[in-house]
């Protein structure tokens, strides 16, 4: 599931944990922003579930709001619980596994 909310909530408050669901044995994704200059993704990965290694052109930023998640950036794993943040260089290998049940924002800004 990937919905583009960009354009639907403007000035408006909103819960993150609340706008993506869990689905058992799957990664849930939804788009809150879509732009030329960069994307806001909201991710919700199942337990066990993950991204795998891949790069972009872009530094990405991930902040994590429910859950643990291993995050590996060229070969070093790091471990990010709720309230955490990492950024992943661009053009460096990254791969998402979850540790248990975990959402997370992606913040993609291209220049």
């Amino acid at each position: 599931m990937n919905e583009n909310l960009s354009n639907k909530h403007h000035s408006e408050i909103l819960n993150l944990v609340n706008l993506v669901e869990y689905q058992e044995g799957n990664v849930v994704s939804r788009t809150m922003v879509l732009k030329q200059t960069g994307t806001v993704t909201l991710f919700a990965f199942d337990k066990g579930e993950g991204l795998s290694e891949h790069t972009t052109p872009y530094d990405a930023m991930v902040y994590i709001f429910d859950g643990k998640a291993e995050i590996i950036i060229s070969k070093k794993s790091y471990v990010l619980e709720k309230g955490q943040m990492i950024i992943m260089p661009a053009n460096e290998p990254h791969a998402l596994k979850a540790v248990e049940r975990f959402k997370m924002m992606l913040i993609m800004i291209k220049s």
